[in-house]
């Protein structure tokens, strides 16, 4: 699914699809899109390939592996990417929002202070690589080696 066959939805079904407001959405976008021309700006960016994803698609594929909590295997399959790459996507568009500091909840404080009282879930759920054991000779069992004579 790609950004130009939902940009369309009314405002309640695109927040239910993305958990986002179109607005906010477009803000998100246009956050990625300054810091895409800094990257490049910072690169001397001469040309090259036209990425297979834009930035709006890209947001939209990290979106929807945070809401619905769907493989990297999966969402990549739908858009015609790598695993791998979609992984680098995810991880791309999180760490820019991030940092770009518009994006984000308030304080502890901020909420022990105030009057409102917020009703929130949070849920961790990202993907991290394992880090499997190396394989050695030395760990092998000794019983099965002297049983091999």
């Amino acid at each position: 699914m790609r950004y130009e066959s939902v940009k369309d939805l009314k405002a309640e079904q695109f927040r239910r699809l993305t958990g986002v407001k179109h607005e906010t959405f477009l803000l998100m976008v246009s956050v990625l899109e300054e810091a895409e021309a800094e990257r490049k700006a910072a690169q001397r960016y001469r040309g090259g390939k036209k990425p297979k994803l834009t930035l709006a698609d890209q947001l939209l594929i990290t979106l929807e592996y945070l809401r619905e909590y769907r493989t990297q295997f999966h969402i990549s399959k739908g858009y015609g990417i790598e695993e791998t790459r979609c992984g680098r996507i995810i991880r791309k568009v999180e760490d820019t929002l991030m940092k770009s500091r518009k994006f984000t909840l308030p304080g502890r404080k901020a909420l022990l202070e105030s009057n409102i009282e917020y009703e929130v879930v949070v849920i961790d759920a990202t993907e991290t690589p394992i880090e499997r054991p190396q394989k050695n000779r030395n760990a092998s069992i000794p019983a099965k080696r002297n049983a091999t004579h």
